[in-house]
């Protein structure tokens, strides 16, 4: 028997379980042993019967005195009741509906029972209490009780069975975190905190075993990340000298003047595309900060010295919108700029005009499209460049890994030149996080707003204020403005936030506004009816948009003065701060109000904390104070491991395990000496996908 043993060949496991436990991806011995606990019941404080107290939850040890099964002919129910005595007294101990507890339960017998004490007509009793026969070793009472993520037939009772049983292959588990890591950071070994995972001593102890899982994560992600950062370093790259005099005739060719933290961040990307080695650089920037702006002299600086360039958006609005921006940025520079998306064929030089696919695939690959901007379909088959030197992602965290890789691989595949990358987003992420999630990357911030911009007026609306809300938003449409109401994540699920979004466009177009224009968007309209859509907005034939998240990101309406959120609460500080970056990008004092019926005290709080602060970074460091990295990441979406996400909250451990992995590759960068922690590494890195 070893690790590897599938857990359908274990004599405990039917079929039946088999098939359950593969809906938690537990497939063998090892996946067992590593399926920790998402918390820990505290039986571990044993009393005696006579000092219960109703409404507290406790843990007794007693001999049962009488046990039975009765019906209640009322509401047909079985009723298991059981006289538990000890020296202090006794109690009655009821569960509803699980007669086979007879067969478990006999008179004589000593036991633990840990649950909830209510008062019932006929005294103190333990309702549906957590129970376990006397033993010298107690797995499910009288301790820190570990409870697990569970599904249908699957429960935590059961998997701690089984995961006792499993421990004792422990011992074949071999440690691949060098020992002189371990020693330095005073790290339990693999083995003991597996155990202590599982079955905790105490809290303390608890605590330790995670911070050993959240510290291995981490140095693992920290390991890829450096390994990546060296092994993409010594790929070879177009230099593309800086060329001043251009870069001023561009700069002078602006309507406005470049913020300091555009300038450094330009200054930063066109150095790096001087080296002989590829840019990895993430350019980090507020909403409305002017990140196109700065990819836009990228672009322009590589075109200029014959090479080809390639920005991909993650929808096609959006890829829209960057070809028009980036052409009239651009427009004094007799550059070629194609338009590619999966409905979409467009090429521009002097004249913007519509073309067919071959037309353009043709064009890219013989070099004739100096700029290439679309959707995830620059990455089909069929698209291929000459001379690419500089691929742009924007708002990168949008494409799945896959796309991302795909990306990533298809131009590596064009020749042994590997194009420079700079990554583009507008979520903020806290400095402190960007080591961990991206320590493979250069960082630039853009840190500074545009002057002259209007600080957004932010209320929160309580539900005895949405008819005056309702009331501005009908003056403000009558100056002539505009305006989004944004309809509420619901339970994560698309097609329950698109139900919403209609819902809320019949009740708004038939009750609130019918003498106003509403226009519908969600993720499942088809692209032409998005495009529709976001056509007439621009045109002002719609007076309030109504939509989904899909408008988080990319849509620059400068006559929309209001941001309306129905349940804001359901939203992160992020992801909201987004939304109001929507307005306020014309010359009109715009608005966002916050709708929300929760009358939580933790959800005002987080919500104030936009009145308050307008600079995205801030707010991002306040959200993960607040509710913790696994809520703004998305702990599924990220794809970081649990304790690795849980680790992301303690900024010194991250510090210290990125020390550690720096430390490791400088002195050993095949890990030739540390064989374990090699195979580990690239057993990790297959599950691993980092966002």
């Amino acid at each position: 028997m070893n690790l590897d043993l599938p857990l359908k060949n274990l004599s405990y496991v039917t079929p039946v379980y088999a098939k359950r436990l593969k809906k938690l991806g537990l497939f063998n011995v090892r996946d067992l042993l590593f399926y920790f606990p998402r918390r820990y019941d505290d039986f571990s404080a044993i009393i005696p019967i006579g000092k219960l107290k109703a409404g507290e939850t406790s843990t007794i040890q007693g001999k049962i005195l009488d046990v039975q099964n009765r019906k209640t002919f009322r509401r047909r129910m079985v009723l298991t009741e059981a006289l538990i005595e000890d020296e202090s007294g006794t109690v009655k101990a009821i569960w509803f509906n699980q007669p086979f507890l007879m067969r478990n339960l006999k008179v004589g017998q000593k036991v633990y029972l840990s649950g909830k004490v209510t008062y019932s007509e006929e005294g103190l009793q333990m309702s549906n209490p957590v129970y376990e026969i006397a033993k010298r070793y107690l797995i499910h009472t009288g301790r820190l009780v570990p409870v697990y993520h569970e599904t249908e037939g699957i429960s935590s009772r059961w998997l701690r069975w089984q995961i006792k049983r499993s421990l004792n292959f422990t011992n074949q588990i071999k440690d691949f975190l060098p020992y002189e890591i371990r020693k330095k950071e005073k790290l339990m070994d693999l083995s003991r905190a597996i155990k202590e995972i599982h079955f905790p001593q105490s809290i303390s102890l608890a605590d330790d075993a995670r911070r050993r899982f959240s510290f291995s994560e981490l140095f693992l992600i920290q390991l890829l990340k450096l390994r990546l950062k060296k092994k993409w370093r010594l790929q070879r790259a177009y230099s593309i000298g800086f060329d001043e005099e251009l870069i001023k005739k561009f700069t002078r060719s602006l309507p406005f003047k470049l913020t300091d933290a555009q300038r450094k961040s330009a200054w930063e990307i066109l150095k790096d595309l001087e080296k002989t080695w590829p840019m990895n650089r993430l350019l980090e920037g507020d909403v409305g900060s002017g990140k196109t702006v700065v990819a836009g002299i990228a672009l322009l600086q590589t075109a200029s010295k014959g090479y080809q360039a390639a920005l991909m958006a993650p929808t096609e609005m959006l890829a829209r919108q960057h070809f028009f921006e980036i052409i009239n940025l651009l427009k004094d520079f007799n550059l070629k700029i194609g338009l590619l998306t999966g409905n979409e064929a467009r090429i521009f030089k002097k004249k913007n005009n519509s073309v067919s696919r071959e037309k353009i695939l043709k064009k890219n690959q013989d070099g004739d499209i100096d700029i290439l901007i679309g959707t995830h379909a620059l990455i089909q088959e069929k698209v291929a460049f000459k001379k690419l030197a500089l691929a742009i992602i924007d708002e990168q965290h949008r494409f799945g890994v896959f796309q991302r890789a795909a990306l990533q691989k298809k131009y590596e595949s064009f020749s042994a030149v590997a194009p420079h990358l700079l990554t583009m987003t507008a979520t903020p992420i806290p400095r402190t996080l960007a080591l961990a999630i991206y320590g493979d990357l250069d960082i630039s911030f853009i840190n500074e707003m545009p002057k002259g911009r209007q600080k957004i007026i932010t209320k929160v609306i309580s539900p005895n204020e949405r008819e005056n809300t309702y009331q501005f938003i009908k003056n403000e449409v009558k100056k002539g403005r505009q305006a989004f109401v944004i309809c509420p994540l619901i339970e994560e699920s698309e097609s329950l936030q698109v139900k919403s979004a209609v819902q809320e466009y019949e009740r708004l177009s038939k009750e609130i506004f019918p003498d106003l224009r509403i226009g519908l968007l969600h993720g499942r309209l088809k692209p032409s009816e998005k495009e529709k859509r976001m056509k007439d907005f621009i045109a002002q034939k719609i007076d309030i948009l109504v939509s989904t998240s899909v408008v988080e990101v990319g849509i620059d309406i400068p006559n929309a003065t209001v941001m309306m959120i129905e349940g804001s609460e359901r939203f992160g500080l992020a992801q909201l701060h987004q939304f109001r970056g929507r307005v306020g990008r014309g010359p009109y004092q715009s608005y966002c109000f916050l709708l929300t019926d929760s009358q939580a005290g933790k959800t005002n709080q987080r919500l104030k904390a936009l009145l308050k602060i307008n600079d995205g970074a801030k707010l991002a460091e306040k959200d993960l104070e607040m509710r913790g990295p696994g809520e703004c990441f998305g702990r599924h979406q990220s794809g970081i491991p649990d304790l690795a996400m849980t680790g992301l909250s303690d900024i010194s451990l991250i510090k210290k395990a990125r020390e550690a992995a720096i430390g490791l590759i400088d002195k050993d960068q095949s890990l030739k000496n540390y064989p374990e922690l090699l195979e580990k590494l690239k057993e990790f890195s297959r599950k691993l996908h980092l966002e």
